[in-house]
């Protein structure tokens, strides 16, 4: 049953617009029932940011409370070198122009991590280019030594192109390259590489890459191994709205069969030194839409995370009353992606305080949590040590 201020909140959306397509979607959302991916087409299409903000929100509340999430994290980024040569990505140096990127060795890793020893740093995210010699022995060997040396700290590491390029240099399946990176300590999947979906829009800006069917499968098998991953949705570009539904509607069909996504990160794209610098940015308006639409759509889908060093803090800041529960983490500077695109965020770091207080800015409750979304602190009861 629909509580007294949703009640209202349904009453003013079907006052404020004429259209019977939005009052019927509005209906679906406040009754609990899946919108359709028509429904989708038409809330990108037809309706404003007040209106999508009101539906996204009831949503969040309904699932989240009032509850934002973070936790304390650093990134490696094992190299900047890429076989492959993304239109979109300013990050990445091909191996002919390699000299102007870096390829850090294990023992390189293995500095970084000890240079967290003495902070509560509860996951490490590993992601970077795809290079020849970083292959499976890397991988395991450096999953391996980590879990030596601080065998509590999460590894959520390498994405599908990651994987796709591993497992066929080593001639194995899908299925055996994540058991044999499973039992190296890998706990956990990040969302990257998915890109846009659509095959059409996919060759023209991650050509050669892993294929969709080939992103999913990797996804669909770590979760029927009984292991979380996130996903995410490059959006921005040259992609149309029904593209990104179309996007969405695949996600959500994966996650109806496994229940394994924890989390939907919409990633904006950057237009500095790549490919596709001609390409306009969409605005903060389309930002929010997006987040909002997100967390429409993809009911089934427990979070919806602003990545705020790609975003900003700000921005970031405003998504919390739109659909998002999740800002990720302190990150300590220790990424360069979106930087090298031209995010506001040129040093990305934040420290527990200042996480804390911009969500307490916005009426929200900060909430620590772990790379599972377990809680480890909820700072409505307990202050900032």
């Amino acid at each position: 049953m629909i509580q007294t201020h949703a009640s209202s909140n349904f009453d003013f959306l079907l006052n404020a617009t004429p259209s019977q397509k939005l009052k019927d979607v509005a209906a679906k959302v406040y009754a609990g029932q899946r919108i359709s991916f028509e429904d989708g087409v038409t809330l990108f299409k037809e309706a404003d940011l007040a209106f999508v903000g009101t539906l996204a929100n009831f949503i969040r509340e309904k699932k989240n409370g009032n509850y934002v999430y973070f936790n304390h994290n650093f990134h490696v980024e094992p190299t900047n070198v890429c076989v492959y040569s993304c239109a979109f990505c300013s990050y990445s140096r091909l191996i002919k122009n390699r000299e102007q990127g870096w390829e850090l060795s294990v023992d390189q890793i293995m500095d970084i991590i000890k240079k967290y020893d003495n902070q509560a740093v509860t996951e490490v995210h590993i992601t970077g280019g795809v290079v020849p010699k970083q292959d499976l022995n890397f991988y395991t060997t450096l999953f391996k030594e980590i879990k030596k040396h601080r065998p509590a700290l999460h590894i959520k590491a390498l994405t599908p192109v990651e994987f796709h390029y591993i497992f066929k240099k080593a001639k194995l399946t899908y299925e055996e390259g994540l058991k044999i990176m499973k039992d190296a300590g890998l706990d956990s999947l990040p969302g990257g590489g998915a890109e846009i979906f659509d095959k059409d829009i996919r060759d023209k800006i991650a050509g050669g890459k892993c294929s969709t069917e080939e992103w999913l499968s990797i996804h669909e098998i770590w979760h029927n191994m009984g292991h979380h991953s996130n996903a995410t949705m490059l959006y921005g570009h040259i992609e149309t709205f029904e593209h990104r539904i179309d996007h969405m509607e695949r996600l959500r069909q994966l996650q109806d069969k496994t229940r394994g996504f924890n989390a939907f990160i919409p990633l904006k794209f950057r237009n500095k030194e790549n490919e596709m610098a001609h390409v306009p940015e969409v605005s903060v308006i389309e930002d929010l839409r997006n987040y909002a639409i997100s967390r429409i759509y993809l009911d089934n889908f427990q979070h919806i995370k602003a990545y705020w060093a790609m975003i900003g803090r700000n921005t970031a800041q405003l998504s919390l009353n739109f659909g998002t529960d999740d800002l990720d983490g302190t990150i300590d500077d220790t990424t360069k992606i979106y930087s090298m695109a031209g995010s506001e965020e040129q040093n990305p770091k934040l420290s527990t305080l200042q996480l804390v207080e911009m969500i307490k800015a916005v009426g929200r409750i900060p909430v620590e949590r772990d790379t599972l979304y377990n809680i480890v602190k909820d700072y409505s009861i307990c202050e900032v040590a």
